[in-house]
């Protein structure tokens, strides 16, 4: 897989006194191809979660609160990389095809991700590295 195929798309964001609406994922979408499960993962600022891969699965991610930098490379021994960050500041979604290796950092004391799977997790079906 070609780091080309990992798509950035701005999330619609509803603004209001009492507190923004971030608009993430809609069935509707031409990229959501079907839900599997969606998870959260706190980050704190600091420490790397990573690196990971998945065989056949889609992922989306985004970062509802704090900021991340993802790192996202094809091989995980290539030099070869493509860093992005999002977050609350930065409201965008991720999608990262199958086949492509990633970790991600929190820029804040802590920060929230959220990642949709395509397919129910399978431990089977996903690869981790320890960061290196």
């Amino acid at each position: 897989m070609k780091l080309s195929k990992i798509k950035i798309i701005k999330l619609d964001v509803h603004k209001n006194s009492k507190g923004d609406l971030i608009k993430y994922l809609d069935c509707r979408n031409k990229y959501f191809k079907k839900f599997g499960e969606t998870y959260f993962t706190e980050i704190k600022k600091k420490y790397t979660k990573g690196w990971n891969y998945h065989k056949r699965l889609q992922c989306l991610l985004a970062v509802p609160f704090g900021e991340v930098v993802f790192t996202f490379k094809t091989n995980i021994k290539n030099k070869l990389k493509k860093k992005l960050i999002i977050g609350k500041k930065k409201n965008y979604l991720i999608i990262v095809p199958p086949k492509i290796w990633f970790k991600f950092q929190s820029k804040h004391k802590i920060s929230l991700v959220v990642n949709t799977l395509s397919k129910l997790h399978d431990p089977k079906e996903t690869l981790k590295k320890p960061i290196n």
